[in-house]
């Protein structure tokens, strides 16, 4: 094993751990961008995940953006999709952790898919889902929707950032769990009652 070895296979590993955080905001915007990536020739996938890149897994994965960024915003939908994701965020957060881990044999991507990015997605999805639950509390559902945003942005920002910089990415993700630590904190503050 070289140096050269072991330090792709490290900035590998840290984005396809960014993807799946990604994939924890939004599952099918990281496939998403994957794909499309690969198929301008921009990225590199693993063999076994090519057709990611491949026209019908883009149609579906585009579709499935739509409905899911959309559904997001309406109040009930939002929860019912924070029901289902929690099977469907790990399963895509173990598929985009394995897709760029092209220095990697099949059984370690596949055991490091699993459990780094099943994990992480779900963490993630978990986290995030408490916090809409705080939001729905303190703002009557008001807030879902711009939270929702937010977690757009997050998630496409991280995508990217994984791709492009993912040790940029490592940065941002900090600086993002600081910044939810600050919402949630107001939240807490407004769902105190008032002093007479």
């Amino acid at each position: 094993m070289n140096a050269g070895w072991d330090q792709a296979l490290f900035v590998q590993i840290l984005a396809g751990l960014g993807l799946a955080a990604a994939a924890g905001l939004r599952a099918f915007l990281p496939p998403l961008v994957l794909g499309l990536l690969a198929r301008m020739d921009l990225i590199t996938l693993r063999g076994d995940l090519d057709w990611l890149a491949g026209t019908p897994a883009l149609i579906i994965f585009a579709t499935a953006v739509v409905v899911e960024i959309l559904a997001d915003k309406v109040p009930l939908l939002d929860h019912a999709l924070d029901v289902v994701g929690l099977v469907v965020k790990p399963a895509a957060g173990a598929l985009v952790l394995a897709a760029p881990l092209v220095d990697m044999g099949p059984v370690a991507t596949l055991l490091l898919a699993l459990v780094a990015g099943g994990t992480v997605a779900g963490a993630v999805h978990v986290t995030k889902s408490a916090l809409r639950l705080a939001s729905t509390g303190t703002t009557s559902g008001m807030g879902n929707p711009v939270l929702s945003l937010a977690e757009d942005g997050l998630s496409l920002t991280g995508t990217v950032l994984a791709v492009v910089a993912p040790l940029v990415l490592v940065l941002f993700l900090i600086l993002s769990l600081l910044f939810l630590r600050k919402i949630v904190h107001w939240m807490q503050a407004r769902a105190r009652p008032r002093a007479a």
